[in-house]
Formats: structure tokens, C-alpha cells, sequence
């Protein structure tokens, strides 16, 4: 959905003018004639929420300057570009101690505006980010840093809020990269456990010789390598909150002596001589048909009653799709700083396509397609060209790209051509050969070699830690799928070069 412009000016004329402005722009828009019908109107009661304000200064009864005021009191943090026959010094600085964002003068350009525009939308997302990471990082996310439009969202976030309110076991249950483990920390930070630990297992990469371990802690010497205490992560989510991301996937070994702990309030570290009393509010999480799974026999019954105390469902992202161009919005605000790109945001074109596309991969997805076009953009908006794998799969969005210059021939053509870009993402391992079966272990293995080298540009070193597997290791493997003639030897001579001019 596009940003909403609420235009607040006494002057039919000009709010008139100034709508067609604002719609030609690509944003929504809405027009109010007084100060206090625009006050009634930045009421969250009062329908989908106000993206930005573009406030007449000069007006009977309530001004644009007590208008600002109001807005401060009543702490309703939304940009606002204020405008004014009379642009004096005085009157430009007032408005700016006031709150305003910005300050135009009548009749202003339509180029100034739109900049105007990109700049304090731009701005407000990058300061929401920055402070919802704040609160994410500080334990206290809320559930008012998770706001949607959405039906289906806003239900898991009334359900979280009254889950909140007790010690409840809560299941959350939702594809990968819905944003799980952001429910769950909104579900601590709206309690009074909020600010506490929050300790994060993911029960999928737990390895199965070290499960008890990692879960319940053992003492020194309890076990080969044992060589100190180890607290377990039960202990270290004492008073706080404990995630089990991916909980279908524990062992069956392990699903025993969680139950146990569960219901004692109390684990055994390995090699201990009493058990240990922990306080945890648990939470958990599955990708996975946990129920299914306990008629397949790969999941206690008595486990998934004591987990599936409190289920919530998140939706995935295409079945709330009204909450992609504020979740666009963030992510390239955010990108943007990061990398350093002065990117105003995103073109209304480019927010079709993301709001058309399907998101097999929900948020997690969305976050990463943003992150690329963010480090790809060389204009000061993300457009349709900043997303070429998402278009190619998006009937009615062709990328358009200048064909190569023939030989001879001067670079500057004026002719251009549609062509599709493929469709699948060269960095994702593809685990399906032609046939829909699964690829042999060794092809995979061979690719992921492969990709390291080049995504390395060839330092054996850093190829072996980001592996982490030995240099030897790596060389024999190397040599054993035949990458080591003409891949690797000119990056063992460049390696070489630099470790010499390093020395």
C-alpha cells in the first residue's frame, strides 16, 4: 500500500493542487480544511494511519504552529512538511523548533515537493528502525513496533498481547522467515519479564551427543573436553524468556528430558550432583505440522501438549501483503545507512512489483531482495531495474537493459530491448538435479567449493575458516573434485602476492 499524505490547507484551491501533486507522485492521499479536523484525523481510531503531513502554516480558529504543538503533546511522531505564503527566517525556524521536517514556500514546485517528500518519508523510516532495533537489541520490543494492516497480523498480535499477560507456554507455528522469533521477543518485551534475558536455541543445529549439554549444562570434568562448567542455556534464561526455534527437530533423546524439565521446574546438568531450580517463561516455534509429526511417531504426545499450550499461527507475508511496502520501506532505510547510499525510497512502480510477488521466502526473503538492490542502486530511489529476479517472475514487469554495443560501434545506442532475467538466484544451492531428484552429495559439495572460492576471490584462508574445515582439508577436497587446476592456482599466487606484501 502507498504512503498516505494528509493535506491540511483552508484554501480549496490549494488543496486541490496540491492532491494532484501528491498523486502524481505514486502516494495516497487525503484532505482536511482545519487543524482540528486534522488532529481528529491522526487518531489511530480514525482509519489507516497518516504517513506523512503537509500543513498549511495560515489558518482560521486552530494554525498550523498550534497544530504542531498539539501534535508534540499528544507525542504523534509523523513528519510533517509545513507551507506558508511567507517564508521568513523567523517563521522558518519556529516551525522547525516546533517539529516540522521541512518548510516550503507557495506556490511550491512540484520537484521540491516530491524531494521534500522522499527526504522526511526516508528520514522517519530510518529513525522507526533505528529505534525499533534499539528496543529489539535492549530486550523491550513491543508489539506496538510490529504494527500491520493486516487482519490475519493483527490477530497474532492481539493474541501475543494477551499471551503477554501470564507465563503461558506459547507454540508459534509458521513458515520459515515469517518472523518468528520477533513475535516471540514482543511477546517478553509486553511482560514482566521485559528487559531480561532472552536466550535463542535453535533446536535444528543443535548437534545430538551435546543436546543435554547445551540445554542443561554440565560441570568440569564431566566428559571428555569437558575442561569447564558450563551453565546450559536453561540457566542462563533464569528469570527470563527461552526459544526453542525449530522444536520439531530435537531428538528424540532430548525430547525426554526437556519434558522433564518442563514439568519439575529443574534440570540435571551432566555430571552434576543435584539438580538445579530455573524460573524460564518458554516459547516456542516450528515450521513443521507438529501434530502430524506425533502421529508419525517423530514427536512425543506428551510434549506437544506441554509446548502446545497457547498456539498462535503467523501468516505468511503474501497472505498479509499490506504490510510489504512499510516493511520495504524499513529495510532499505536501514540498508541504505548501512552501506552508506543516499537512497530516498522506494519508487511506487517497485512497491507494485514487491506487493504483487508471491514471498515463498516471507520477511527473511523480502529483507534480502532489499539488501541487494539497496548495494545495486545507483540513482537515489529503488526502482524496477533494482529488481531483476523478482520482475522476471512478475507478469506485466519487464526489465529493461541496453543490448551490448556491436564491434566497432559507438556504446551509445539509443535502442533498447526486453529481456528476461533468470529466474532463479545464483547464490541459492540448487538441491534438485532436472529430474526433481536430490542432487548427489558430492555435486553439492563441489558447488559450494566452487562459489566460495569465487565469493573469496580465491584466499585459501578465509575460504577454509568460513568453511570451518582445516587448509589441508580444503586442498584435498579441492583436488579430489578437480577445482584445483586453473581455479585455485591463480588464487594460491594471489594469496601468496598479498601475504608477501602483507609481511
Amino acid at each position: 500500500m502507498s504512503c498516505l499524505v494528509l493535506i491540511v490547507d483552508d484554501d480549496p484551491v490549494q488543496r486541490r493542487l496540491l492532491e494532484a501533486l501528491v498523486r502524481r507522485f505514486g502516494y495516497a492521499t487525503e484532505t482536511v480544511e482545519s487543524g482540528e479536523a486534522a488532529l481528529a484525523r491522526l487518531d489511530p481510531a480514525a482509519g489507516n494511519p497518516v504517513d506523512l503531513l503537509i500543513l498549511d502554516l495560515v489558518m482560521p480558529d486552530l494554525d498550523g504552529m498550534a497544530v504542531l504543538a498539539r501534535m508534540r503533546e499528544q507525542k504523534r511522531m509523523i513528519p510533517t512538511i509545513v507551507q506558508t505564503a511567507h517564508g521568513s527566517i523567523e517563521t522558518v525556524v519556529s516551525a522547525m523548533r516546533a517539529g516540522a521536517f521541512d518548510f516550503v514556500v507557495k506556490p511550491v514546485g512540484a520537484e521540491r515537493l516530491q524531494i521534500s517528500i522522499k527526504n522526511a518519508l526516508r528520514t522517519d523510516a530510518l529513525e522507526d528502525e533505528v529505534r525499533r532495533l534499539n528496543r529489539h537489541a535492549s530486550g523491550v520490543l513491543t508489539f506496538r513496533d510490529l504494527a500491520s494492516e493486516s487482519g490475519e497480523m493483527e490477530r497474532v498480535i492481539r493474541l501475543g498481547e494477551r499471551a503477554a499477560k501470564s507465563a503461558i507456554p506459547v507454540l508459534l507455528e509458521g513458515e520459515s522467515g515469517v518472523g518468528k522469533e520477533v513475535i516471540a521477543r514482543a511477546i517478553q518485551g509486553a511482560s514482566d519479564r521485559r528487559g531480561r534475558a532472552f536466550v535463542t536455541v535453535n533446536c535444528g543445529a543443535l548437534p545430538e551427543n551435546l543436546v543435554e549439554s547445551i540445554l542443561f549444562g554440565h560441570e568440569k570434568g564431566a566428559f571428555t573436553g569437558a575442561n569447564e562448567k558450563h551453565l546450559g542455556k536453561f540457566v542462563e534464561a533464569h528469570g527470563g524468556t527461552l526459544f526453542l526455534d525449530e522444536v520439531g527437530e530435537l531428538p528424540p533423546e532430548a525430547q525426554v528430558k526437556l519434558l522433564r524439565a518442563l514439568q519439575e521446574g529443574e534440570v540435571d546438568p551432566v555430571g552434576g550432583k543435584r539438580p538445579v531450580k530455573v524460573d524460564i517463561r518458554l516459547i516456542s516455534a516450528t515450521n513443521q505440522d507438529l501434530i502430524d509429526l506425533v502421529k508419525r511417531g517423530g514427536f512425543r504426545e506428551d510434549l506437544y501438549y506441554r509446548l502446545n499450550v497457547f498456539p498462535i499461527i503467523v501468516p505468511p507475508l503474501r497472505a498479509r501483503r499490506g504490510d510489504i511496502a512499510d516493511l520495504a520501506r524499513r529495510f532499505s532505510a536501514r540498508f541504505a545507512a548501512e552501506e552508506g547510499k543516499r537512497l530516498r525510497g522506494i519508487s511506487a512502480e517497485a512497491l507494485a512489483l514487491l506487493e504483487t510477488y508471491e514471498w515463498p521466502g516471507n520477511v527473511r526473503q523480502l529483507e534480502n531482495v532489499i539488501f541487494r538492490a539497496v548495494v545495486l542502486a545507483d540513482g537515489d530511489e529503488l526502482t524496477v531495474a533494482e529488481f531483476p529476479q523478482i520482475a522476471a517472475q512478475v507478469s506485466g514487469f519487464d526489465v529493461r537493459i541496453p543490448p551490448l554495443p556491436a564491434a566497432g560501434m559507438s556504446e551509445q545506442r539509443p535502442e533498447r530491448e526486453i529481456v528476461r532475467v533468470e529466474v532463479r538466484d545464483p547464490n541459492v544451492l540448487r538441491l534438485l538435479d532436472e529430474n526433481g531428484n536430490i542432487r548427489r552429495f558430492e555435486q553439492l559439495e563441489a558447488e559450494t567449493l566452487r562459489f566460495a572460492l569465487a565469493y573469496y576471490r580465491g584466499q585459501m584462508s578465509a575460504v577454509a575458516r568460513k568453511l570451518g574445515i582445516g587448509r589441508s582439508t580444503l586442498y584435498r577436497k579441492l583436488k579430489e573434485y578437480g577445482l584445483q587446476q586453473g581455479e585455485t592456482d591463480s588464487a594460491s599466487a594471489k594469496e601468496g602476492n598479498e601475504n608477501d606484501a602483507a609481511a
